[in-house]
């Protein structure tokens, strides 16, 4: 699939290329990143190389990773970054992270609601996933505000920097924002 351009209300969402590699490489040096990311630590020149000239380009072309960089639309202003995984037919990951600057202004939340949507509504996903180590509260906050829904804990469900830790786990369905599943889909009774 050929890369593709969002916009919200506030940001510019599109691939992070070869020229954003400088950008990408000094927002990863953030402490917060780095705790709960998992991202390579220290985040060296080759690894923000590597990401924006193979991994994010790869992850389009075969159909696996769909990222965006999220900007200011009125310039280069890198504000987050935002994937999407594919898991299974119909299931995704999301994954998101936040420029020190610019957190606390609700831009991560706003372009992981266009990014499920847009996976709704032109992949055909049924499910958006959520993971994040227990702890990480922005991220959960982020979560929430997009419409997610805390599934609970995942004992083991994540290694980090060599350690294996609990995960919270959450997921959004097309349902949650109105919009159509694939399939039908009958809840658990209550």
């Amino acid at each position: 699939m050929e890369p593709i351009t969002l916009t919200t209300d506030r940001l510019l969402l599109r691939t992070p290329a070869a020229r954003d590699t400088g950008t990408v490489l000094a927002a990863a040096q953030d402490p917060d990143i780095l705790r709960w990311v998992t991202i390579p630590s220290p985040y060296l020149p080759e690894h923000a190389q590597s990401f924006t000239e193979q991994l994010v380009p790869d992850g389009w072309a075969n159909g696996t990773m769909f990222t965006w960089g999220l900007f200011l639309p009125e310039g280069a202003d890198l504000v987050g970054m935002l994937s999407l995984s594919r898991r299974s037919p119909g299931t995704f990951e999301i994954g998101y992270w936040g420029t020190k600057e610019h957190r606390g202004n609700g831009y991560v939340s706003e372009a992981v609601s266009a990014g499920c949507r847009w996976a709704f509504t032109e992949l055909s996903a049924d499910r958006v996933e959520w993971r994040a180590e227990v702890g990480n509260q922005p991220s959960l906050a982020v979560a929430e505000r997009a419409g997610f829904v805390i599934e609970g804990v995942l004992r083991s469900a994540m290694v980090h920097r060599g350690v294996r830790r609990d995960c919270w786990m959450g997921a959004l369905l097309p349902s949650d924002l109105g919009l159509p599943s694939t399939a039908p889909y009958l809840p658990a009774p209550r």
